[in-house]
């Protein structure tokens, strides 16, 4: 007995100590390897996973190409699991009708008859009620395999051989994608469009170090079964850069407008892999929950023309809001998670846009070239016989007189290979030649086809000599797929993905802003303030404190911004749609609700601003008669806090904010009777945190108390200290160079004291006086006289001797705290009638 076998006999029943650690990390990693190589991953070349290419190989062996008869799915899974694959026959079934199903796979490699599941998660009809064959596009998955294109490996109980790969003309990876979850990793590749990706393979092809940015000219995305939209293109460069990427998908919808014009809207295409019966069961809900209000009906009208799903809005409901709630908060808005990973070389790895290009152009290569080779065996093969027939066409007579003599076909064999010289394939070919080949006929059929083979074998050794023609084969065959398979991409690729916000869930309506003297905001809706005719009562526009009024009043949508600016200098941002929605008596919340205000900090100035617009400036003035000039949109960034808006000198506040268009003209007052009229053009735009520069010298002790861009048929109304005041006409105050001590606007004395508000005022205006004692007297402007310059006033307020005016405000409501009866009259943005808020 040899040596070997005593020493393994004497090893059986030998026990030896394993460390269990080791042990089981060895075991599962081979079971993780063979789920990884054996189930979970495709291969880089056909994108097939091993249940994939089983089904696809016994159904051609089976004899099931596209233009034969339909046989039951049954027998296709019975020949898979006594074949070639012996697991479960759920799992080959789950495999077989997927490949069928139109909303799953991009091109379907089964073509079935029967129920095979729906896009509401119906379950596919039992194996022994479908019938399945191949569809015609899965013959480019075999095309060639019978010519040692591939290798072949033992089945599992080593009685048959299966192919390990397919040859795959079409780039099956990329435009019917995988997904699979293997052990610690997992792979999602999405569907692309068959004639983007070839496109992509011939530029690969052409160009092997073709840039990324040419190929997404070509290839610009996936291109999902159940189209809808792709937002955006990041998550998608960031997957062909990386392998990894997030790609967000949105249903495709749109409005139709029903009787009465009522809104409603259609769905007409899913994200892919989005349950359609689930979706519509999600979105009940949130209208049960009152999660989304709005919609009135909700039906599924999809049928055989295509997918339907009615959602109808109630009356008044605008669409685009319940279409981002939608979006928001069901599938209809859905992500991709990319993961190219794939086996190469049986190895996993997470690849690249281009590196699976390259792997498919390889493998095409290969498949080439091992078809060449096959093709030129077989036709040496042939040249060979043929090359028998011509001796024995060339010597006939003594051929037949061999055979005739020739006692057993051994004896005919080797007499033909020893007096002719043949082989003992040609030998045996003619013998087995037919009498009617020796025909004149058919002796020239022998002699064409010797031809013809001998430039068949010119022609294949050329191309195995030359790279360049295998790649040009790999190209027209490519082109042909294209050519024949082709279709329009369904999934259109939107350039913007932008969150869906709050705000974008809200109706853009118009909403009135009412914000009082005491610092209480809120928002009405619009018709709330219905038109009345002239002379009507008008409508309690907001119920305030005896010692409180509305001070601003002024329509912007539930879209718009409020910019606030502080007498310190910075500027807050309020959402219209975050104010508290309060019916027309209500008073409002108070604003330090809102914002974070420091110690000895107050409001100054509300501009509501729609979009911060590049033709738009904001012009501010300090109480030291420092001005500045900024663009709009420098303060389009909110923040939580606030920012700066102007930078202030010590002891310096910012007392008006206005809005501009750039070559207005600005009029300042100051508490000492002086006035400067000059063009905003003199003072050059500079940054947000800019100083400024000096729009009026001040004497000692004098301050800036009021600040307007000038309009036309307004009128300068000026208030002094002890309540004296007076219109002045703007055609009195000539332009003059910005920086100068200005003239005169009101001649301040003991008897009228100094200005306490500077603003210019229309026809029909009202304005508020308080007193430092709580005294408030209203009035229309159109009762104060209409003087010049260079005087005191009239008395509009009757003081005792101790108590002064401390603020002066112009009004929007009328005398009860009414909006006029005309209707509100509301300013336009972004020019709206803003003021200040603080005490002068």
């Amino acid at each position: 007995m040899p040596d070997e076998q005593q020493g393994a006999l004497s090893r059986i029943g030998e026990v030896r100590p394993t460390d269990i650690h080791e042990e089981m990390r060895r075991s599962y990693m081979d079971y993780a390897m063979s789920v990884i190589i054996g189930r979970a991953l495709p291969d880089v070349r056909d994108g097939l996973k091993p249940v994939h290419r089983r089904v696809l190989y016994a159904m051609q062996e089976l004899g099931l190409p596209f233009n034969r008869p339909y046989k039951k799915a049954a027998r296709v899974v019975g020949e898979v699991l006594g074949k070639y694959h012996p697991h479960g026959d759920t799992a080959v079934y789950d495999t077989l009708v997927r490949l069928v199903q139109d909303f799953s796979m991009r091109y379907p490699l089964i073509d079935g008859q029967g129920n095979f599941g729906s896009v509401d998660g119906d379950a596919p009809a039992a194996m022994r009620y479908t019938e399945v064959r191949l569809a015609r596009i899965a013959q480019e998955m075999l095309r060639d395999i019978d010519k040692e294109t591939v290798d072949r490996a033992p089945n599992f109980d080593d009685t048959l051989q299966e192919p390990t790969l397919l040859p795959a003309a079409l780039p099956n990876l990329l435009v019917n994608g995988s997904s699979g979850i293997a052990v610690g990793m997992a792979t999602n590749i999405p569907p692309h469009n068959l004639g983007e990706t070839v496109d992509a393979l011939l530029l690969q092809l052409d160009d092997p170090e073709v840039t990324l940015d040419r190929l997404m000219e070509v290839l610009p995305g996936p291109d999902f079964p159940t189209a809808a939209y792709i937002h955006g293109r990041q998550g998608i460069r960031d997957a062909y850069t990386t392998g990894r990427g997030l790609i967000r998908m949105r249903a495709k919808a749109f409005v139709e407008k029903g009787r009465g014009g009522r809104e409603s809207i259609i769905v007409s295409a899913l994200p892919y892999q989005v349950n359609k019966a689930k979706l519509i069961e999600r979105i009940a809900e949130l209208v049960r929950n009152r999660k989304i209000e709005g919609i009135s009906d909700l039906r599924d009208e999809s049928d055989r023309e295509g997918m339907r799903i009615f959602i109808e809005l109630k009356k008044d409901q605008m669409a685009p809001p319940i279409l981002n709630q939608l979006y928001k908060h069901t599938p209809m808005q859905s992500t991709f998670g990319v993961i190219m990973l794939a086996l190469v070389n049986n190895q996993p790895k997470v690849l690249t846009l281009k590196e699976m290009l390259h792997h498919f152009i390889e493998h095409r290569k290969t498949i080439v070239i091992r078809r060449t080779r096959f093709d030129l065996r077989k036709a040496e093969e042939r040249a060979h016989i043929l090359e028998g027939y011509r001796i024995a066409l060339d010597h006939l007579d003594a051929v037949i007189a061999l055979i005739r003599r020739s006692r057993s076909v051994d004896d005919a064999r080797t007499g033909l290979m020893d007096q002719f010289g043949m082989s003992q394939i040609q030998a045996q070919a003619i013998l087995d030649l037919r009498l009617q080949r020796l025909t004149q006929l058919e002796r020239q059929k022998i002699q064409d086809e010797y031809s013809e083979i001998l430039a068949t074998i010119e022609r294949l050794r050329s191309i195995l000599a030359s790279d360049a023609l295998v790649r040009q084969i790999v190209k027209d065959e490519l082109l042909v797929v294209k050519e024949t398979y082709g279709d329009p991409r369904r999934t259109e690729i939107l350039e913007e993905t932008a969150d869906i916000e709050l705000e974008d869930m809200l109706a853009d309506e118009e909403m009135v802003i009412t914000i009082t003297h005491g610092g209480y905001i809120k928002r009405s809706n619009l018709n709330v303030y219905r038109s009345q005719r002239r002379g009507g009562k008008g409508t309690t526009g907001m119920a305030t404190k005896e010692e409180d009024y509305v001070e601003h009043l002024f329509v912007a949508t539930t879209h718009s911004y409020i910019l606030l600016f502080t007498n310190q200098g910075r500027v807050h941002w309020l959402k219209v749609h975050e104010l508290p929605q309060l019916g027309r008596a209500a008073k409002g919340k108070a604003l330090v609700n809102f914002l974070q205000l420091g110690a000895g900090e107050t409001m100054t100035t509300v501009i509501p601003i729609r979009q911060f617009e590049v033709d738009r400036y904001l012009l501010m003035a300090t109480k030291r008669g420092i001005i500045k000039k900024t663009e709009l949109n420098a303060y389009g960034n909110p923040r939580a806090g606030g920012i700066i808006a102007i930078t202030l000198d010590e002891g310096d506040e910012l007392i008006a904010v206005r809005m501009t268009k750039g070559d207005d003209e600005v009029l300042l007052g100051t508490r000492r009777g002086m006035a400067i009229r000059f063009k905003e053009e003199e003072a050059r735009s500079v940054g947000r945190a800019a100083r400024g520069v000096i729009g009026i010298s001040l004497e000692e002790g004098d301050a800036v108390v009021g600040a307007e861009v000038v309009a036309p048929g307004a009128a300068v109304l000026t208030v002094t200290e002890h309540g004296y005041g007076k219109r002045t006409e703007h055609e009195e105050y000539r332009l003059q160079g910005r920086g100068g001590k200005g003239i005169i606007n009101i001649r301040t004395t003991e008897r009228n004291g100094p200005a306490v508000g500077v603003m210019q005022v229309q026809p029909g205006d009202q304005i508020m006086m308080i007193s430092q004692e709580g005294k408030i007297t209203r009035m229309r402007v159109d009762e104060i006289s209409l003087i010049g310059r260079a005087t005191q006033g009239v008395r509009l307020q009757g003081l005792t001797p101790s108590d002064r005016v401390a603020a002066v405000t112009r009004l929007v409501s009328d005398e009860e705290g009414e909006v006029e009866s005309e209707g509100p009259e509301f300013p336009p943005e972004p020019e709206p009638e803003a003021g200040p808020l603080d005490e002068a």
